[in-house]
């Protein structure tokens, strides 16, 4: 581990000094020349290895007993290098916002071992950052500053004018920002605040200008398209086609079945045969797969297209780099948040137009912010809303059922010959794991002759609960995969080959993002690593980096966002009443190709349904956007 020493130079010094060969290399480095092969050069080499392995040693050892994990403490080492012990002591409430898996509470922890007070000014305001990052776990961009106060003081514990004299101290260093919306006073992340700002400032350029695409003629290209296809575009569709031609920005909205695909399709086809160049993108690797197989063009997922710096995480893709298209096409844009969509107009050239297309009654993304929803509402941006369901899409009874769902209207459940859509009841959480068990095992592979680990995909309200993700998915892995000899355990997890795996944050490094789905094809116990294929390419992991991996039998709704599966199947009970929103069963319902199952109860489905579309997310862009 010592630069400069492999292993046969270990063997030649362990020879010539035994036990004491450490002692030699600090206290008599010069005598490391009695060993042969050892010259001027690699003896200083060895110096300054041994050198960095002392200051990594400190490090580790004040890490460690302030109780942080070697994993995490190797990267905080390869953020602050050899200032570390320094810089975490001024303040250690740092590492929360710039190490990777540490957040606010180890970064608390930590703080009270160095002798810091609850009540420290430095512990309040971190605190005031801490309270708006849940809240943007929960979508928000910003809180009404009374909210922010209550959450901070639940989550901090100190009094309420601690916390007010902290914020106005975050605001005077422009850490966050407060602004009006809707009446009442916002504090805002500053990233996020300037983020939206931007979005609209560039939409409302987009929206006022021209397309580059003057020469086309709609009335000429309709029927040339319709001839090439051999489709006959519906009017609503005719009408898409010249609005999108017609305009610098274009948002295409509408539920499964309505025609996105065949309307995209046409535009592309059009533009193709007029040299446009176009850029196609999607927020995941398997919605940009999709978008490939259905255009027949070449699509990126949006971290690649805007070429993540594996070092930084930051984009090379920027207004001094932008992308090189006439025509930016970004599919499941129901899933893109505030930061993402800022940094895709950065990259986006003057000359270029851009085509959002998506299906808002979606879930908004998992990140801050609902900027497909906000563009929508702001009246701002040209909008087609498909609603039409063609009739090939109607005899599904999943697309059928999934716009009854959408228009607050319970499922059809009559039986149908070669049915796709079904309802299974069970009583209570343990009658419905028992049930989701059998089908996914059993029932499914047996009637459909679907693989239950590869095909069939769970998909959970929530995480926590006996019908969560969480429990379902060890239920699940003891059912179809059950860990053998050789097994991994990490992080609360026990990893086996053949389990199905997701990762949960985005390793520009390894190329593998928040949300991909893999299987653990290979452990390697003597090299402390897992392997995982992901759609054909291995990816590796070192032990200490399964933090970015969970089991995914079972995963949440929102984690599905961007994905399509040919089976699914979804607990619905009261035990989940926190999460029953018309637009989560939606979006669940509308991730699959083949069949659709629902187990639970009836009632806490009709809850889901009838209940309130979305809850508020504070956010300013659609203000910005309405704002001449």
């Amino acid at each position: 581990m010592i630069r400069g020493i492999g292993p046969v130079y270990a063997k030649k010094l362990v020879r010539a000094f035994g036990e004491t060969v450490f002692d030699v290399i600090e206290q008599q480095p010069s005598r490391l020349r009695e060993v042969t092969g050892i010259g001027p050069k690699r003896a200083e080499r060895i110096i300054a290895g041994w050198a960095e392995q002392k200051v990594i040693r400190e490090i580790m050892l004040f890490l460690h007993s302030n109780g942080v994990g070697t994993s995490r403490a190797v990267r905080i080492y390869k953020t602050y290098g050899a200032d570390a012990i320094q810089l975490i002591s001024e303040n250690p409430y740092r590492l929360a916002r710039d190490i990777r898996g540490i957040g606010f509470r180890t970064a608390d922890q930590i703080a009270a071992k160095l002798g810091i007070e609850k009540t420290a000014l430095v512990r309040v305001r971190a605190g005031i950052s801490y309270a708006l990052a849940e809240a943007m776990d929960d979508g928000h961009c910003g809180l009404p500053a009374e909210e922010l106060v209550l959450l901070t003081q639940k989550l901090l514990e100190v009094p309420a004018d601690l916390i007010a004299t902290a914020l106005d101290l975050e605001l005077q260093d422009g850490t966050v920002i407060a602004d009006d919306l809707d009446g009442r006073r916002c504090v805002f992340l500053a990233g996020l605040y300037r983020a939206e700002r931007e979005i609209a400032e560039k939409l409302q350029v987009l929206a006022a200008g021209k397309p580059p695409r003057l020469s086309i003629d709609a009335e000429n290209a309709i029927p040339w398209v319709e001839n090439r296809t051999k489709l006959v575009l519906a009017a609503s569709q005719i009408e898409a086609v010249r609005v999108a031609l017609a305009s610098k920005v274009l948002v295409i909205t509408g539920g499964p079945g309505v025609g996105k695909t065949t309307l995209v399709n046409s535009v592309l086809k059009i533009l193709l045969a007029k040299a446009v160049a176009i850029a196609l993108c999607a927020p995941t690797g398997r919605a940009a797969k999709r978008l490939s197989e259905s255009t027949g063009l070449e699509a990126k997922t949006i971290h690649r297209l805007l070429e993540t710096d594996p070092r930084t995480g930051a984009f090379r893709r920027t207004e001094e780099a932008p992308f090189d298209c006439d025509l930016l096409i970004v599919d499941e844009t129901s899933m893109v948040d505030v930061p993402l969509m800022r940094a895709l107009l950065r990259a986006l050239p003057d000359r270029a137009a851009l085509l959002l297309v998506g299906d808002v009654d979606q879930l908004p993304s998992v990140g801050p912010g609902q900027v497909l929803a906000d563009i929508i509402a702001s009246g701002s941006v040209p909008v087609v809303r498909l609603t039409e369901v063609f009739r090939q899409a109607a005899e599904s009874q999943i697309i059928v059922n999934a716009h009854r769902i959408n228009r607050g209207l319970m499922p059809d459940f009559t039986p149908v010959e070669g049915g796709d859509f079904y309802f299974v009841d069970a009583a209570d959480a343990e009658e419905g794991v028992r049930k989701l068990l059998t089908i996914v095992q059993k029932r499914i592979p047996k009637r459909f002759g679907l693989d239950p680990i590869r095909d069939i995909q769970v998909l959970c309200p929530m995480n926590r609960g006996g019908l969560g993700a969480r429990s379902l998915n060890i239920e699940l892995q003891n059912a179809l995969n059950p860990p053998g000899e050789i097994r991994i355990d990490r992080f609360g997890w026990t990893f086996c080959p053949g389990d199905k795996v997701m990762q949960v944050e985005n390793d520009y490094d390894k190329d593998v993002y928040n949300g991909d789905l893999g299987v653990v094809s290979g452990i390697d116990m003597e090299e402390g690593e897992l392997h995982a294929d992901f759609d054909g390419r291995e990816v590796t992991y070192g032990f200490s980096e399964l933090d970015e991996l969970v089991l995914a039998y079972a995963t949440t709704i929102h984690k599905s966002q961007g994905s399509e599966y040919l089976a699914v199947v979804i607990p619905l009970t009261i035990q989940h009443y926190p999460m029953l929103q018309r637009n989560l069963v939606y979006t669940g319902v509308t991730r699959c190709k083949r069949l659709v199952v629902l187990v639970g109860q009836r009632k806490a489905l009709a809850i889901a349904v009838k209940g309130a579309q979305t809850r508020r997310r504070w956010s300013k862009l659609r203000e910005w956007l309405a704002f001449e």
